[in-house]
């Protein structure tokens, strides 16, 4: 980020913070220690300089916030300790699909590009039956539950202001359509109908929606979503690590963006892609 960005956002925040807590700028230069008319440059348009590091954490700890969200490094306001505590959720089931987690932050993240890499296939794109398939042994979340997130998401997409990016290895969906793995108790009639489905969707919705299909021997991706500028969600077994920082996001971001540049199947030849395999099946 720009230094002239980051003190820009200093300034737009220490305001946000102290209109929020009802603390003028008298009150506050008592509070943290330092005279009212330093505060009140900090607080300037023309002003062009960050306070020191110690005065900048005694404003945040004053006003309850954290630093890096007063400097513009993390979308979380919350302090550090409670950005720790919540940064990681153990599922309470042990055997919950990690796709579940998906769905609390879709509506915060309307208007931004959604980048996701499915731990399976993708669950908005998925046919009713494949969902009953996957979750009918799973204690935590029933198949019908299941079914009713996907059509909600799907839903999501539908919205004009809706921009997702799915990846995934095209081995993935090789192994799906040969059965093997955790598919080789669905029935033919089942992958096919689920390969109409997909070619369908992806038809009806691109561009809102974009899926690639990277080479799973060249390149390696664990499930995670990245929800615009505000989040990033890592999925780990029965765990999940959400990211508010920036610079996580970041990372994220271009690792995904990297995927894509590898795809190869581009998001215009993903139906390609499947229709070659849909006539595997016959």
């Amino acid at each position: 980020m720009d230094r002239r960005d980051t003190v820009r956002r200093f300034r737009e925040r220490l305001h946000e913070a102290m209109a929020r807590a009802g603390v003028n700028r008298s009150a506050l230069a008592a509070r943290i220690g330092i005279d009212r008319s330093t505060l009140s440059q900090l607080l300037s348009p023309e002003a062009g300089r960050l306070p020191r590091a110690d005065t900048a954490a005694a404003i945040a700890s004053a006003l309850n916030v954290s630093l890096d969200w007063l400097l513009g490094l993390s979308q979380q306001e919350k302090l550090v300790a409670d950005i720790l505590e919540e940064s990681v959720e153990v599922r309470a089931s042990p055997r919950a699909p990690v796709d579940e987690s998906l769905a609390a932050w879709y509506a915060e993240a309307a208007g931004y590009k959604i980048r996701h890499v499915p731990t399976t296939l993708p669950d908005l794109l998925k046919t009713e039956e494949v969902l009953d398939y996957e979750y009918r042994d799973f204690a935590a979340r029933s198949a019908d539950r299941a079914i009713a997130i996907s059509h909600g998401r799907l839903a999501y997409v539908r919205l004009p202001e809706t921009d997702i990016e799915i990846c995934q290895s095209s081995q993935s969906m090789e192994s799906f359509t040969r059965a093997e793995g955790i598919w080789r108790d669905l029935s033919p009639a089942a992958r096919r109908e689920q390969l109409d489905h997909m070619i369908a969707l992806i038809d009806e919705l691109y561009p809102t929606l974009r899926v690639f299909f990277f080479d799973g021997l060249t390149h390696f991706s664990v499930p995670y979503t990245v929800f615009g500028p505000q989040r990033a969600v890592v999925y780990v077994g029965q765990m999940f690590f959400a990211f508010n920082t920036l610079e996580h996001i970041r990372v994220l971001t271009r690792h995904f963006d990297a995927l894509v540049r590898a795809s190869t199947e581009p998001a215009h030849a993903a139906i390609n892609f499947l229709r070659d395999l849909r006539r595997e099946l016959g």
